[in-house]
């Protein structure tokens, strides 16, 4: 009997660390069937589709890498292409820069911090179409508010439509971004911030070290990870915008504010060249993943390569 105690040992040893794999796998196949059905399917089913001639109604025909040569020809899409590159910078440095700003306010306690969290925060949970409805009527020339506001502020002599004119509706269509997405970009700076000890920024202001010295060469490397999400997440969020530039421009004014997801679906559901949209939207997809790979490069921790 003792000679067969250790392999008895080791079966049971065997089981104990099976039980917790086949628990973990247990744990998380709800969200990975979510995930297959949701995401990696679709994702099959559009590189397929993009490799067919798919009309909304009829047969698909095969037409091999037609899609993807016809798109090379496509100036419409280049060019909205190249407009939501420009959307992407300026709202991913407006989303970063105004979000960094507030997470440092409401950073450390004091009176009213609970408060302005909420504040900043609040315009996060509102829909993208409540928001840009919201900022279609606040832009209107006759019944908004900023037109009006800018009158008797003494800004303006007359009415100014801000949506007619590109410069305009760009900016007001930025601006409305910035101030609904930041409070969500403050929460994941903010919650990086409050992990650096205060022992760091104690010992480097008894050395001399000036607010600027402190942020630069304390808090900037010591939020490297969260401001990495925060950077991935703004600019694959600007990369697929479309909701404010439908409702409140409709693409306009002539068509300048078409971005990439708009001219997809235009291709998509208003020509029904499905096939033809699928391989666009393959291409984004690759674009994303390269800027998000480059983005990963870029803020990798250098303390990480050793």
């Amino acid at each position: 009997m003792t000679d067969q105690l250790p392999p008895i040992a080791n079966k049971v040893r065997k089981r104990r660390k099976r039980k917790p794999e086949w628990a973990g796998l247990l744990y998380i196949a709800p969200a990975l069937a979510l995930v297959t059905v949701f995401f990696v399917l679709p994702v099959v089913m559009i590189v397929w589709m993009s490799f067919y001639n798919w009309p909304l109604m009829g047969a698909h025909r095969w037409i091999g890498f037609g899609n993807y040569l016809a798109l090379w020809r496509d100036h419409g899409y280049w060019n909205a292409l190249g407009f939501t590159f420009r959307y992407t910078i300026f709202a991913t440095v407006g989303l970063l820069g105004v979000g960094l700003a507030l997470a440092l306010f409401v950073e450390k306690p004091r009176p009213g911090v609970g408060l302005y969290r909420t504040v900043f925060f609040l315009p996060v949970v509102i829909g993208f179409a409540s928001a840009s409805l919201l900022w279609t009527w606040l832009c209107n020339v006759d019944s908004g508010l900023f037109t009006p506001l800018a009158q008797k502020l003494g800004l303006i002599a007359s009415p100014v439509n801000l949506l007619a004119s590109f410069d305009t509706a760009f900016w007001s269509v930025t601006l409305m971004v910035i101030w609904k997405m930041s409070g969500f970009y403050m929460i994941i700076l903010m919650s990086g911030l409050q992990s650096i000890p205060a022992d760091f920024h104690e010992a480097a202001r008894i050395d001399g070290a000036t607010d600027w010295q402190r942020f630069r060469f304390i808090t900037v490397p010591l939020i490297r990870r969260p401001l990495a999400l925060a950077l991935i997440l703004s600019v694959t969020g600007s990369m697929l915008a479309f909701d404010q530039f439908y409702i409140i421009l409709a693409g306009g004014p002539q068509n300048q504010t078409v971005t990439a997801v708009y001219w997809i679906f235009n291709q998509s559901f208003v020509s029904f060249r499905l096939g033809y949209g699928a391989a666009l939207s393959v291409v984004l997809l690759g674009i994303l993943l390269v800027l998000s790979l480059i983005q990963l490069r870029l803020l990798k921790d250098p303390e990480a390569k050793r």
